[in-house]
Order: structure tokens, then C-alpha cells, then sequence
């Protein structure tokens, strides 16, 4: 499969693209982890990857998203983000994420590409303003990989992010096809569309749209209209890891997640420190689902990553959940994760009460199986793995 992936690459992929990818992505982010791991020696908060949400702006209202605009439009505006990325920069971060809302609604992004054209970007996106004139200026730019949202085909889609979505974010992968982008789908799984995303005839339909890489997610109830009964018990996650190790196997397309290390336990990327979020209103936050801060980018003088560094909040957001699972806090203790949030005095971001969510929400199962981890099976996941996203084994 790994060598069918690499064919894939250069029949599909512009070889200008594919280059900027492995020398931008691949080999700066093997430098960014190793100076991370020497910054973690040392006890340094700052991580090799950030998470930027440049707008709460979005064209949709999908269930179970944590974003709320309510009628308030919120931005970094372009100083803070050249901020943010310089101070990356001077640590050897060069691997961004950018988020939303819907990040193509912000006004500065094709100049911020430009702007930072020695670092990769990757923009998680919606696809429904991916136009032909975007996904033209996206190849021409070179250092973006875009990884459009996708919950399923046809209804198991649309019952999410709306009617006729799915048709239209299908329509989006056929233009980043056509103008031979590196560009990935992002599928959370449910309770409801789990059967549908897992099955290989979906995997197979990405690698037909062009989709290099399909990366996971495990559905979180998080905001005001998040069905409780999407969330997935523990036989479901168990079955998902299966799965993923078993779509690895038998399909030329990268099978991404971020919640189990190269010998399949858990994993919380914020509470090992591999990167944070930086909110719409500049709240430096541990992950995007989690809109609480106590510091923001314009607080004081201080640049951004004194304000990082000197963070108690993230120091002991990562003691507190390290002591008690190595999977995801939010969903495994939001009773107690709420209470802590509040005796640390944290500022709400998330333009509704969503520590009052927290509070009532009830404990689901989360990816932390212990006593029945499933290592990866493969050399190339296990290379992946230890060596470059996120470079985590060995940690924890």
C-alpha cells in the first residue's frame, strides 16, 4: 500500500506541490519534533504544531460544532496571526492549522499565505467556498493542504452539516482533484455514521475524488445542538481502531488520527503538550473544542510565546488531565473538568455558557482502552507515528 500511496502522489499531484509538501511538511516538521523534544527536556511549554481559528465567521451550523458566532463576528486580526507565526518561526514551527468557523471567510487569508510562504498551512475547510478561482490561487501558492470536512455520503452527511452539503463538498474534492492538489477529507465518526465511514467503499470513494489522506475524528457532543446519542461506546472505539489498522492495510491513502501512539494507547496531543489553540479572540486555549483561556495575544506586552511559556492554566490543564486518563478528558470527566476550569478563573470564549455544558453533560467513553491496545501493524504507521505526526511515542 505504501508504495501504491507514493504512485498515486506522483500521478496525481502537481511534483511543484508534492515537493513543497515533503520539504515544507515533512522535513521541517522532523525539526520542528526534535527541537520540541529538546524544548520538553528543558521544560518548555512551547509546542511543534498550532492550531489558529482565524474567524468564528462560518456558512454553516453544523450539529455538534463547538463554534457559536451568535450574530458577533470574531478575528485575529493579520498582526496577531504574523505574531503568532513569527514566534513560531524563531522555534522552528513552521506546520499550522488553520480553522474556523469557515477559514476561506477570512478577509487576510490569501495574503497570509503569501505572507508566510516558508511555513506549511493546513486549512481545514467546509469546501463550500472552494471555488475554481480558490483552488487555482491554492496551487499557485504551493504551501497549503486543504482538508475538507466530509461526515459521510449523502443523508449520513447532510443530517450533520445540512441539506445538499454532501453533493457540494464532493463537488469541492472534484476541483482540488482537477488542479492537482495534496489535499485530505476529515471524517468524524458517529454512532450513526460509523458504518458508513469505516466501510472501505467509503475509503475507496476518497481515493476516486483524490483525497491523499483521510483523516478521523471521534465525535465530541460539544456545543448547543450536539446529540449525546452520536457519541461512540467503548465497543464502537474498539471496533474503529480495527478498523483503521485494517484500512491501512488495503487501500493507497494516508489513514490519519491522532489518538493512539505507534503501539496503540491513548493519546491527548494537548495534554502532552503537541499543540495548542489560539482563538478567534486571541484566548490561548489547550485544544479548539475547549474555548476556555485565561490569557489572550494582546494581554500586556509580552510576546506570544512569553504568554504561552508563562501559562499556569496549560501547565496544569495537561498535570490534571495526565493524572487521570490518557484519553479525551472532555468526554471521559466533564463533571470534573468543569470544576476545574472553574477554580482556575478561566474566561469563556465560546460565546455561550459552555462550562455549564460541561457540567451537565454526561461521561461517555473516550479512545483510552487500556488492556486492549492494538498496536500499528504496519512500518510505515509505526515510523509515522514515532518520527513525524506527532512524534509521539516514547511520551507519557
Amino acid at each position: 500500500m505504501v508504495f501504491r500511496w507514493f504512485w498515486r502522489l506522483v500521478r496525481e499531484v502537481s511534483p511543484r506541490l508534492a515537493w513543497k509538501a515533503a520539504y515544507l511538511w515533512v522535513y521541517k516538521g522532523l525539526r520542528s519534533v526534535a527541537e520540541f523534544r529538546r524544548r520538553q527536556q528543558r521544560g518548555e511549554l512551547f509546542p511543534p504544531f498550532l492550531f489558529l481559528s482565524l474567524t468564528n465567521a462560518c456558512n454553516l451550523r453544523c450539529r455538534g460544532c463547538w463554534i457559536t458566532a451568535q450574530g458577533r463576528v470574531q478575528s485575529l486580526s493579520p498582526e496577531q496571526v504574523d505574531r503568532i507565526i513569527a514566534s513560531g518561526k524563531s522555534r522552528k514551527v513552521y506546520f499550522y492549522t488553520l480553522l474556523g468557523g469557515e477559514p476561506f471567510l477570512y478577509p487576510d487569508l490569501e495574503r497570509l499565505l503569501w505572507r508566510h510562504s516558508d511555513c506549511y498551512f493546513q486549512i481545514i475547510t467546509n469546501g463550500l467556498l472552494v471555488d475554481e478561482e480558490w483552488a487555482h490561487r491554492l496551487a499557485e501558492l504551493g504551501n497549503v493542504t486543504p482538508l475538507v470536512s466530509l461526515d459521510g455520503l449523502g443523508e449520513e452527511n447532510d443530517q450533520r452539516r445540512g441539506q445538499g452539503t454532501s453533493e457540494a463538498i464532493l463537488a469541492a474534492l472534484d476541483r482540488l482533484r482537477r488542479h492537482r492538489l495534496f489535499f485530505g477529507v476529515a471524517t468524524t465518526v458517529t454512532a450513526a455514521n460509523f458504518e458508513q465511514v469505516t466501510a472501505d467503499q467509503y475509503v475507496a470513494e476518497m481515493i476516486r475524488r483524490g483525497a491523499l489522506y483521510l483523516w478521523y475524528y471521534i465525535y465530541r457532543p460539544m456545543g448547543p445542538a450536539s446529540p449525546p446519542g452520536w457519541c461512540l461506546d467503548r465497543e464502537k472505539v474498539l471496533r474503529l481502531r480495527r478498523r483503521l489498522l485494517e484500512l491501512r492495510g488495503r487501500h493507497p491513502i494516508l489513514i490519519v488520527d491522532t489518538y493512539w501512539d505507534a503501539e496503540g494507547r491513548a493519546v491527548c496531543p494537548a495534554a502532552w503538550g503537541m499543540g495548542f489553540h489560539i482563538g478567534p479572540a486571541g484566548s490561548i486555549e489547550p485544544c479548539p473544542p475547549l474555548s476556555f483561556a485565561c490569557e489572550e495575544i494582546s494581554d500586556g506586552a509580552a510576546d506570544f510565546a512569553h504568554l504561552l511559556e508563562s501559562s499556569q492554566f496549560l501547565r496544569q490543564f495537561q498535570q490534571f488531565v495526565n493524572s487521570r486518563t490518557r484519553g479525551c478528558v472532555i468526554l471521559e470527566r466533564p463533571g470534573e473538568l468543569a470544576e476545574f476550569l472553574r477554580t482556575h478563573g478561566v474566561r469563556d470564549y465560546s460565546g455561550r455558557d459552555a462550562l455549564a455544558e460541561l457540567a451537565c453533560s454526561t461521561p461517555q467513553c473516550s479512545h483510552h482502552l487500556p488492556g486492549q491496545e492494538l498496536a500499528e501493524q504496519s512500518w510505515f504507521y509505526r515510523m509515522l507515528k514515532r518520527q513525524l505526526f506527532f512524534g509521539m511515542s516514547g511520551y507519557g
